[in-house]
C-alpha cells in the first residue's frame, strides 16, 4: 500500500500557510506528516482542525492517559495504523499500562482496565460501534468524570473517528516503512469482539 498524497513540504507552502505549517511543526511528532500532509492541502480547514485538535490534545478536561486511551480505542476500531503508532507511545508516557494496549491491540476487551479505564472503554465503544450510550452508562460517566469531560471524550470520538478515516483514506503509512502495529480486520470481527 502506498501514500496517495506525495509529502508536502514546508517551502513548497504558500507564505499565508507558512504561519499555521509553523504552529504544527511545535507539536507535531510527524512533522508535516499524518495527518497534517492530507490537511494542508485545505489550509482553512487545516487552521480549523488543527486549533479543535489542539484543545482536544493539550487543553481538554479529560486525564491524559484517558484521553489517548480513547484515541488508542478509535485506531483499532478503524484500523488506523499510523494513529495507533503515533499514539501508542504517548499513551504509554500517559500511564496507560502495556498489557491494556496489547489487549486492546489484539482486539480483546482489557483485562486489567483500571475502573476509569473500564468506564472509557465502555463509553467509546457503545457510542463508536452502536452510536449511542446507554442512560445507566452516561449517569455513571457524568457522576464520575462531570459533564464537561464526557462532553470533552464523546467529541474527541468522533473528532478521531475523522483522522482515522483521513489516515486511512489517503493511506498514511509508518514512517521509515515500519511494520503496521494492527492486524487489519473485518469491521464485523471488530464490532463483534470488541463489544464482547
Amino acid at each position: 500500500m502506498s501514500e496517495r498524497l506525495s509529502q508536502i513540504t514546508y517551502e513548497a507552502l504558500p507564505a499565508a500557510v507558512r504561519p499555521l505549517a509553523d504552529d504544527i511543526l511545535k507539536v507535531s511528532s510527524a512533522a508535516l506528516g499524518g495527518p497534517y500532509n492530507a490537511l494542508l492541502r485545505s489550509p482553512d480547514m487545516a487552521r480549523r482542525a488543527f486549533d479543535f485538535l489542539d484543545y482536544l490534545r493539550f487543553k481538554t478536561s479529560v486525564n491524559k492517559r484517558l484521553n489517548e486511551f480513547a484515541i488508542l480505542i478509535q485506531a483499532r476500531i478503524s484500523n488506523a495504523q499510523y494513529e495507533w503508532w503515533a499514539h501508542e507511545t504517548i499513551a504509554r508516557k500517559a500511564g496507560l499500562s502495556d498489557a491494556v494496549m496489547r489487549d486492546l491491540q489484539q482486539c480483546i476487551r482489557p483485562t486489567s482496565m483500571e475502573d476509569d479505564e473500564r468506564l472509557v472503554y465502555d463509553f467509546c465503544i457503545q457510542l463508536s460501534l452502536n452510536h449511542r450510550v446507554p442512560d445507566a452508562l452516561w449517569q455513571e460517566a457524568v457522576a464520575t468524570m462531570g459533564e464537561q469531560a464526557v462532553v470533552d471524550l464523546t467529541v474527541l470520538s468522533g473528532t478521531y473517528v475523522m483522522v482515522s478515516m483521513l489516515l486511512n483514506a489517503t493511506q498514511v503509512g509508518i514512517p521509515g516503512g515500519g511494520a503496521e502495529p494492527l492486524e487489519v480486520m473485518d469491521p464485523l470481527d471488530i464490532r463483534q469482539r470488541l463489544l464482547a
